[in-house]
């Protein structure tokens, strides 16, 4: 099998204009970033089009550390809906560079179902995270400046909540102290740094509607607190159209092309362990606007990324997914089925068979929103028949369709099967309107209180002295209607990563609460959860070089 790297360089691809002429876009209406490559403007967004859409949403079971192969099914469903003759375009986020030098590698498909071109999607692409790294930064810079005019009055802030972020694993900079040095240097502060994709400016992006929309979002930042606890939001120190403009293109969706040369938007890449793990909005809306049927992604497990996609982007934006695929593995079943890592691989049908809670979970979770849900079984050529009829069977008897996925090996034609089964879901059983966990008049702690017992099945929260305080904060500042947002392990339905399967007779520990007032949610820290990832002991840098003028070890 050759890799992935090998599959993208060895695939013709057609300049960026004939992709959006598929579309029925202008040539003179793209703005090209090289030959493949383009973004496109925010007014071709069409809301009465995107209306008539078929949303597709793609999550997974809880997934191995190795991933679940969800952004290959994602690409492979919308290279398998256009096999059988239906107009389709993949939504997905970009990568970021810390998983792709740290663990997993590149985050654009895999195989014969990636977007392309691979290294340049899965490196700085349009620099969209490079400028919502640098609006971040300048918030960070622009603020301690105005501590160190106002230093010694009280206009100065007391407490900043602010952080400066990278798009690197670096767990040196978790924590810091800036300003040291003397007076020149500005006043000493304690700060550090959060990956790009956990910044509220990611978050902000993602959500917005507009240019203006983004404005007024980035304007209602929580800086910090004055004396007496008053509230100091950007749009008090005047500088939200500074930030708005180092951010005016990276607002606007990218155009890019599958492995089949079918159109694909990728946009904005927030993580769903730490944030709230779905593209923008904007380019989901503006691939409804050109296509009948769109396949977005939520990330991590059902329980993080697509509890979010619910409760927060689609409560937001108005969205309706029409059906719901869930992604499975034999090795993930088996490791949720007490299977030891190193082996799961191997033929094991009992502990198949005990991994089927964890999946049993997720449908539950996703039919409680109200989806009709598609099981899609990612193959591989060392699973059996005997453990796919099983979990046929079992698909069966949970009333939610099965297909098998091969979209890696085969393309379009290997994820058919999945495709006609969206297909006939849509048009036989589509969605109810969601059922969503709480409502937005529910207290914060009733929210939090709602999803953990809910989707995770804990028997209760715990809200550490901090997020007590916190709790307090974020009523008397008006904001308790916001949406909650669980920062938690991906690896398990609890916030301990090493339980497994479907835990019970647990509570899940509410460390902090993060008061994102731009992005309009509350995000909660949940156990040792970190929002600076650290580096394995051999990180994928490790295998990424160029040779020869080619980039290779990206996948």
């Amino acid at each position: 099998m050759k890799s992935d790297i090998q599959i993208s360089r060895e695939t013709p691809l057609l300049p960026i204009a004939q992709i959006a002429q598929q579309l029925g876009m202008a040539e003179d209406e793209l703005i090209p970033y090289g030959k493949y490559i383009a973004k496109i403007p925010t007014h071709l967004l069409d809301a009465t089009k995107a209306k008539e859409a078929n949303l597709i949403l793609v999550t997974a079971i809880t997934p191995t550390k190795a991933g679940i192969g969800k952004t290959t099914t994602s690409v492979g469903l919308g290279l398998g809906l256009a096999k059988i003759g239906k107009k389709a375009i993949v939504a997905l986020r970009e990568p970021s560079l810390g998983p792709c030098f740290g663990m997993k590698g590149g985050a654009a498909g895999g195989g014969y179902a990636q977007v392309l071109p691979m290294e340049s999607i899965n490196l700085h692409f349009t620099g969209d995270f490079h400028a919502i790294t640098s609006a971040n930064n300048m918030i960070a810079a622009l603020l301690d400046n105005y501590q160190y005019q106002h230093k010694g009055t009280d206009l100065q802030l007391r407490e900043i909540l602010w952080r400066r972020v990278l798009d690197v694993n670096d767990r040196s900079l978790r924590y810091m102290l800036t300003g040291l040095g003397g007076n020149a240097n500005g006043v000493p502060t304690e700060t550090g740094f959060d990956i790009t994709p956990a910044s509220e400016i990611m978050a902000i992006l993602c959500l917005a509607s507009d240019l203006e929309d983004l404005k007024t979002r980035i304007g209602n930042i929580l800086l910090g607190y004055r004396t007496k606890q008053t509230p100091v939001f950007l749009r008090d120190l005047g500088f939200e159209g500074a930030i708005t403009a180092l951010l005016k293109d990276a607002i606007q969706p990218n155009l890019v092309q599958t492995t089949e040369n079918t159109p694909a938007m990728i946009h904005g890449g927030p993580f769903a362990n730490i944030a709230h793990g779905c593209n923008s909005v904007l380019a989901t809306k503006m691939a409804m606007s050109f296509a009948d049927y769109v396949v977005t992604e939520a990330g991590f497990g059902a329980d993080l990324g697509a509890e979010k996609f619910m409760n927060i982007k689609c409560r937001k934006a108005g969205l309706q997914p029409k059906a719901t695929v869930i992604v499975a593995t034999s090795q993930a079943l088996k490791l949720h089925g007490g299977v030891a890592e190193a082996d799961i691989k191997s033929p094991n049908l009992e502990g198949l068979q005990k991994g089927l809670l964890n999946l049993a979970k997720h449908i539950q979770n996703m039919q409680g929103f109200g989806q009709s849900v598609i099981v899609a079984f990612n193959q591989y050529h060392f699973d059996n028949e005997e453990e796919i009829a099983y979990l046929r069977n079992f698909c069966a008897e949970q009333n939610v369709r099965f297909a098998l996925n091969n979209g890696f090996l085969e393309g379009g034609e290997g994820a058919k099967a999945l495709a006609e089964a969206v297909v006939a879901t849509c048009s036989e059983n589509p969605s109810q309107p969601i059922q969503f966990t709480y409502e937005d008049k529910d207290s914060p702690a009733d929210k939090l209180r709602k999803v953990a017992q809910t989707i995770y099945s804990a028997a209760g929260v715990n809200f550490s002295d901090k997020a007590t305080k916190m709790l307090g904060k974020i009523e008397k500042l008006g904001f308790s209607h916001f949406p909650v947002c669980i920062a938690k392990t991906q690896y398990s339905f609890s916030d301990d990563a090493s339980r497994l399967g479907v835990a019970t007779d647990f509570t899940i520990n509410i460390e902090d609460l993060v008061i994102n007032s731009g992005a309009g949610f509350i995000v909660a820290v949940a156990g040792a959860i970190m929002r600076m990832p650290g580096l394995p002991k051999d990180p994928q840098a490790l295998q990424i070089d160029v040779v020869n003028g080619f980039i290779e070890g990206l996948s």
